[in-house]
């Protein structure tokens, strides 16, 4: 995989759209695309941290449990490097990171992001809602009066529960996936679902990036010579800096035309990550399949399932 990756990425953000996005920055394009083909009202639902197999276990709890759901599936691949503000800003704003260089270390921008993107593609900023932290049923009715709106005719809701399971996990992925079931049986995701399709709106649902199981091969003591501190990758401003990570690290650089010139990642290698020789954590940012490739599928509901 990372021989194709480093040959191959460049490549990938430049693609065109129209049949799906292939990097998480072409889906408000693509729903743009449905929107002119009749899709009057959309929701994109941005599952923080949803790996592939977490999605599938959603999936299959899901098609068990609510009658005449069903899936179109889908992949795409995150930014590079896999952190939310990196990644999860692509995936509102429409932009490469290097075009939004002046937030790529925080999620602040993203409502913002969101708006401008599709008052670029002629909607009004009263037809554009979004909202994040959501994660429990009782959040429900608030999102509801605002869906709800018959102004409103496009959603971007950030579902944050995976990423708080995962970067709190003591037990690896078989702790995620008990934490992971015990969130749906609470109802939160069938209700949402539900909900969305009651008013109208055509379902999508991706993630930012995965994530997946590492082991510590030390803590890199820098101070703040590192822009962002990630378990899985650090990022300098500059060459000096980038340089100054020991060599026993085995740290990889991968240059990405899509980045900012001063925003430089470092990545862990395979199954390595930057805390406590040989503490064993569920992380991303990395160059990993597990963080890099992310669900991005249409959830349909049959009209005439009873």
């Amino acid at each position: 995989m990372k021989g194709w990756l480093f040959a191959h990425f460049a490549d990938l953000p430049s693609l065109p759209a129209a049949k799906g996005p292939v990097m998480v920055h072409h889906v408000p394009r693509f729903l743009s695309l449905r929107r002119n083909a009749g899709e009057e009202r959309i929701a994109l639902l941005v599952f923080d941290g949803l790996a592939m197999d977490q999605w599938i276990q959603i999936r299959e709890y899901l098609a068990e449990r609510v009658p005449g759901f069903t899936v179109d599936e889908g992949a795409c691949f995150a930014w590079l490097p896999t952190l939310t503000s990196v990644s999860r800003q692509a995936l509102f704003s429409g932009l490469k990171p290097r075009e939004f260089a002046s937030s790529i270390d925080t999620t602040s921008q993203e409502a913002s992001l969101w708006a401008r993107f599709w008052q670029d593609n002629g909607l009004r900023k009263s037809e554009v809602f979004y909202q994040k932290s959501l994660k429990r049923t009782e959040q429900l009715p608030e999102l509801e009066a605002a869906i709800s709106r018959p102004t409103t005719k496009v959603a971007g809701i950030v579902i944050d529960m995976i990423d708080e399971i995962v970067h709190g996990a003591m037990l690896g992925k078989r702790g995620i996936t008990g934490q992971i079931g015990a969130w749906c049986d609470t109802g939160f995701v069938e209700t949402l679902l539900l909900l969305l399709a009651e008013h109208d709106y055509q379902i999508y649902l991706t993630a930012d990036h995965g994530n997946v199981e590492a082991k510590g091969i030390g803590r890199l003591s820098q101070g703040v010579v590192s822009e962002i501190r990630g378990e899985r990758v650090r990022t300098y401003r500059s060459e000096a800096l980038a340089a100054s990570v020991p060599a026993e690290f085995g740290a990889l650089r991968f240059d990405i035309p899509g980045l900012p010139p001063d925003f430089l990642p470092l990545y862990a290698r395979t199954g390595e990550a930057f805390v406590p020789k040989d503490d064993q954590i569920v992380a991303h940012g990395g160059l990993s399949l597990e963080e890099l490739v992310v669900p991005f599928v249409k959830i349909n509901f049959m009209r005439d399932a009873s």
